[in-house]
């Protein structure tokens, strides 16, 4: 038995979207019910000052933010700043504020590493690790990426699409050069697509033709139970209606296709991937 056996690797995604109102939130909330209907120990990590997922999510206690978690940045200290979420057992959350918009500057070198620092020693107490990115490519997505493993790209089937995907998938590939050797995009997600119209077919089309192995099968319907879930503050796995039960089937197919994803990865890159990972100092 190798080393790697003993060696616990939560799947680590940051959720990305390059503009609002594409659905970025929404995905994370859907996996992170995944996760909890799994019972695996999950921690969301708000990284948009909209702080929409903290909202959500019902913390207790919103006292420690990743506003001052990137403030302080030493290794582990996001620990500090774990609070449970209202959803029940498992499920945490370091929750975000509005005063996380002036972390959206680079400040001096190494400011990308910050979160990566923050979260060490903290991801190894969970299963799942999801990181909910503001609608922006700046500081603060770079953070996410340099901290994490799989990096989902949210997107609509609309006009700005392909651009947009191609420039998250493109921050992507430069994180991945310098901070984080082992990042890979787990795939372009397009909500609200209505394939039916010939506006929606036809970027559907485009977006296929431009990354055929990075668009992703899956369709999340839109069901008014998503909006009536987050406005009661639990996950819509938990609310009783047969929309929220066909959201969630979704949500829960994305979520086996992340945990394969981070499974293959671990295995493909191995221990040495996961040292470089943790301290960001190491090359392979």
């Amino acid at each position: 038995m190798g080393q790697n056996a003993h060696h616990h690797v939560p799947m680590t995604c940051a959720v990305v979207a390059q503009k609002g109102g594409v659905g970025k939130t929404t995905t994370l909330l859907g996996l992170a019910g995944a996760a909890w209907e799994r019972g695996l120990r999950t921690l969301v990590v708000d990284l948009d000052p909209q702080a929409n997922a903290t909202s959500a999510m019902d913390p207790a206690s919103t006292a420690y933010s990743t506003n001052d978690v990137l403030a302080d940045a030493r290794s582990g200290v996001a620990a500090d700043a774990v609070v449970a979420s209202g959803w029940g057992p498992g499920i945490d959350l370091i929750p975000a504020e509005r005063a996380l918009e002036h972390r959206a500057v680079p400040e001096g070198r190494d400011s990308t590493l910050r979160l990566r620092l923050a979260l060490e020693g903290v991801i190894d107490n969970y299963d799942v690790v999801l990181v909910d990115c503001p609608p922006s490519l700046g500081e603060l997505t770079r953070n996410a990426l340099a901290a994490v493993r799989l990096a989902l790209v949210v997107t609509e089937p609309s006009f700005f699409a392909l651009p947009g995907a191609a420039a998250a998938l493109e921050a992507i590939e430069v994180v991945r050069g310098s901070n984080n050797l082992v990042l890979r995009p787990a795939g372009v997600l397009v909500n609200r697509s209505r394939p039916q119209t010939s506006e929606h077919a036809f970027r559907l089309v485009e977006l296929e033709a431009a990354y055929p192995n990075l668009i992703l099968p899956y369709v999340v319907p839109e069901r008014i139970a998503v909006q009536q879930a987050q406005g009661a503050c639990v996950p819509v796995q938990a609310w009783r209606s047969p929309g929220a039960r066909e959201v969630a089937d979704v949500y829960d197919d994305l979520l086996d296709m992340l945990l394969t994803k981070a499974a293959e990865t671990v295995a493909d890159l191995g221990v040495s991937a996961t040292m470089t990972f943790s301290t960001g100092t190491e090359s392979s």
